[in-house]
């Protein structure tokens, strides 16, 4: 009988971990074995070749810069992705009676398909017809070819992510300040602190788990951003805004659908993104107060 009831929460568990098996773990492990093949499509046999497509990607400077460009992104997209979200999440935390109103106005992008948001922005930067030049003209501001240019592109390309999941952050910063006990900041107060002195003694330290998050969930999603790029510049112009997930994706399906090559980025991507995580998770966990 009680053998019977300890056995109960793995039978709940069980519906999710077969879907994580089937549609996870099976794609994951058997990417890894067709990294080690020549697997193309039509190619009813293939065969075993080791670390070869392994020893390509060190030889593919397209593979080269796409990592860069991947990096890049995410890089310069972290400050913005941390700052910009949590400056409206404090500001919309200060019993504003247009609180509800403007937290929906601001998740509303992140509601929109990558598609959408893809044209959009690529209406608003258009050179001809955009707004954003012809305000810039209005101002006596030279305009620009923002997608067309290599030192904007990618810039251009960070703003239009940041736009779109700031919402998405944002709400995840009002659950973390919700959070924080109303008495500590009374406390402060009547030691005489300050609202600055409260937000770097108080709301700081005690949002760092949410920082953590934001952190690593962002750059995860970062290093496989592949909509915008395709929507927006198709990795152009050039190679300058090529990243990791569109050279596997033209790799795979539009390159002689080289399913080898393509499963052998995937798993360099799928370590970089581990690594990345696993040093977040060292160098912030020490310090999160939970």
């Amino acid at each position: 009988m009680r053998r019977r009831g300890a056995l109960t929460p793995y039978l709940f568990l069980l519906p999710g971990l077969a879907l994580f098996a089937a549609f996870r773990l099976y794609p994951l492990l058997d990417g890894l074995r067709l990294s080690f093949t020549n697997a193309r499509l039509g190619r009813a046999q293939y065969a075993f070749v080791g670390l070869a497509n392994y020893g390509k990607l060190l030889e593919d400077t397209r593979f080269h810069v796409s990592l860069v460009n991947t990096a890049f992104y995410s890089i310069a997209s972290t400050l913005p992705i941390l700052a910009i979200p949590l400056v409206l999440a404090v500001a919309l935390n200060r019993g504003m009676s247009l609180r509800t109103f403007l937290r929906g106005a601001f998740f509303f992008p992140f509601t929109l398909s990558v598609v959408t948001v893809g044209l959009t922005w690529l209406w608003l930067l258009d050179p001809v017809v955009g707004p954003l030049n012809y305000y810039l003209k209005s101002l006596g501001l030279p305009a620009r070819s923002w997608l067309a240019d290599p030192s904007t592109a990618m810039w251009a390309i960070i703003l239009t992510s940041v736009w779109w999941v700031t919402g998405y952050y944002l709400v995840i910063y009002l659950a973390g300040l919700q959070d924080i006990p109303r008495e500590l900041y009374e406390a402060a107060a009547l030691d005489g602190a300050g609202g600055w002195r409260s937000f770097w003694a108080i709301t700081l330290p005690l949002l760092r788990p949410v920082f953590l998050f934001v952190f690593v969930t962002h750059i995860i999603g970062s290093f496989q951003i592949f909509g915008q790029v395709f929507i927006l510049t198709q990795g152009g112009p050039g190679d300058a805004t090529r990243t990791v997930v569109q050279h596997l994706y033209e790799t795979a399906f539009q390159n002689f659908f080289q399913f080898g090559s393509a499963s052998a980025m995937a798993w360099v991507l799928f370590v970089v993104i581990l690594v990345f995580s696993l040093l977040q998770f060292r160098l912030l966990r020490g310090h999160t107060q939970y």
